[in-house]
């Protein structure tokens, strides 16, 4: 069986989030994952159950939603998240004690195989490597205790290029199903302010889903990765999504 997981930073509720919302549900009814990991839920909106109602009512798509809120000041604000067409066996979180950062887990049952479907945001993309180095060892001990099932993936925003030693060691540990280009789109805000006006547009990979040896990439590449047909600077987010097809290897 294959089976389709995607992965997004919806970038909260700035840079015109009512309008980036209607491309968000646009792009998800061609996409259709499976599982679609959410980065940067914004919990006064409640934009994770808004993509989820929306996902219902116009698309069809019956998710469920597992929502896991950032830690300390942060739980007020920004939450990961993960809808999932799968039933979901138990789900599980691990606050790294960093920057309020978090991951995310929920155990989804797939034609009799249980899959860790892990999500996480790791510090950010102008931060020292060093902190999410650390947060990423974290990750992995955790994994690596939760090792009762065979198949896991883990998505999200890593902040972090191939050639740094966080995503390198998560490279030890999983394979990157896609490495083009996801950060960051032209995406302006209103008055024609860039997002992240510092760095370059679309020159790196930060937002990745990693996948454990027992599961085979059928197919992979981006997704929201198109403007408004009407507004050229109206992007679904300042990031790019990656998906892919995904499929059991001892099948």
């Amino acid at each position: 069986m294959t089976f389709r997981v995607a992965t997004l930073n919806l970038q909260q509720d700035l840079n015109q989030w009512e309008k980036r919302r209607e491309l968000i549900c646009q792009q998800l009814g061609e996409l259709r994952p499976d599982l679609f990991a959410l980065n940067e839920i914004s919990v006064p909106l409640q934009t994770g159950r808004w993509l989820q109602r929306s996902a219902r009512e116009r698309l069809g798509i019956p998710y469920a939603l597992v929502q896991q809120t950032r830690a300390s000041a942060s739980s007020e604000v920004d939450a990961e998240g993960l809808l999932t067409r799968f039933p979901v066996v138990e789900t599980g979180n691990l606050d790294y004690r960093a920057r309020d950062a978090v991951a995310a887990v929920s155990r989804v049952e797939i034609e009799g195989h249980q899959v860790d479907i892990y999500v996480t945001h790791l510090y950010g993309s102008r931060g020292e490597d060093t902190l999410r180095h650390y947060q990423v060892q974290q990750l992995l001990e955790w994994i690596s205790a939760r090792n009762d099932v065979s198949h896991q993936v883990v998505c999200g925003d890593f902040n972090a290029t191939m050639d740094v030693p966080s995503a390198s060691r998560m490279a030890g540990a999983f394979r990157p199903s896609q490495t083009q280009p996801t950060a960051f789109t032209p995406l302006r805000e209103p008055g024609g302010k860039l997002s992240h006006p510092y760095w370059d547009r679309l020159d790196r990979c930060i937002d990745y889903v990693w996948v454990s040896r027992d599961l085979r990439v059928v197919d992979s590449g981006l997704c929201f990765d198109r403007p408004s047909a009407d507004d050229a600077d109206l992007w679904p987010s300042d990031h790019i999504g990656a998906w892919a097809d995904l499929e059991f290897a001892t099948d």
